[in-house]
């Protein structure tokens, strides 16, 4: 649960900065994350889940 100080002060931030608060939380949560072994983890599923998704993708014939 995020308190509802964190809360206010990530409204009067994204205000102050004139974002939306989602942009300001993305952000915020992506700097303080990188190089964590959770951002280790889901990079490297993102990755597998990728050459999956594109091993499965149907091949489209060039045309003629």
């Amino acid at each position: 649960m995020i308190s509802r100080f964190v809360v206010s002060i990530l409204y009067h931030e994204a205000k102050h900065r004139r974002i939306p608060m989602t942009k300001l939380t993305d952000d915020l949560l992506l700097k303080a994350l990188r190089a964590t072994p959770g951002w280790h983890t889901a990079t490297s599923l993102r990755i597998s889940d990728q050459a999956i998704a594109n091993t499965l993708a149907p091949r489209i014939a060039p045309a003629a």
